[in-house]
């Protein structure tokens, strides 16, 4: 049995975005499966070097903090990407990274399109209606299907509260990202 690879400590980068985490090896010469957090992973592949950290929970991790993974090749692979990194030339090498959590900096996404915008840009963001009411702060996104789905966290009678608006243009006006503020055509008691 080979030992795990040798990684690099690293500073995780100011700007770094989790963007996936690691799943298995993938094949015998230290290719690993990369389960993508977006359905379009462009910056797993603009980014040459990731940054790993460990599980949150579960599983076992033979190292601590943030280490480098400088990547050789990444490539789309059915519901996934596979990737191949220096120092990781064995499958049991590519085991040992299993539930690492891969990180990327923000600089590696492509730049964006008018009106299109990453999640991890929208998360945090507070969404008012077009008479000003507050309605909650962008807490996560879901992927319904056809649409995305803003789930916002609010607070109603001092209890933490949680509401639902589609991210179609039908209902949303406008997305100011330096004003950290969504606008919407929505009521409080939809």
């Amino acid at each position: 049995m080979s030992q795990p690879p040798v990684l690099e400590a690293a500073d995780l980068p100011a700007d770094a975005v989790e963007v996936g985490r690691i799943a298995d090896a993938w094949g015998v010469k230290g290719w690993f499966k990369v389960l993508p957090y977006s359905s379009a992973p462009e910056a797993l592949f603009a980014s040459k070097t990731w940054f790993l950290q460990p599980a949150e929970r579960g599983g076992k991790s033979f190292f601590v903090g943030t280490v480098q993974l400088p990547i050789r090749q990444a490539r789309s692979h059915s519901d996934a990407i596979v990737a191949w990194a220096r120092g990781v030339d064995d499958r049991d090498a590519a085991e040992a990274l299993r539930g690492a959590r891969v990180f990327v900096p923000r600089e590696s996404f492509p730049a964006t399109q008018e009106d299109e915008y990453y999640w991890v840009d929208l998360i945090g963001l507070t969404v008012v209606n077009r008479e000003g009411v507050n309605l909650g702060v962008v807490r996560e996104l879901l992927a319904t299907g056809p649409q995305t789905t803003l789930v916002l966290g609010y607070e109603h009678e001092g209890k933490p509260q949680q509401r639902m608006i589609p991210f179609v243009s039908a209902y949303v006006d406008k997305v100011d990202l330096a004003g950290r503020c969504i606008t919407v055509d929505w009521q409080p008691d939809y």
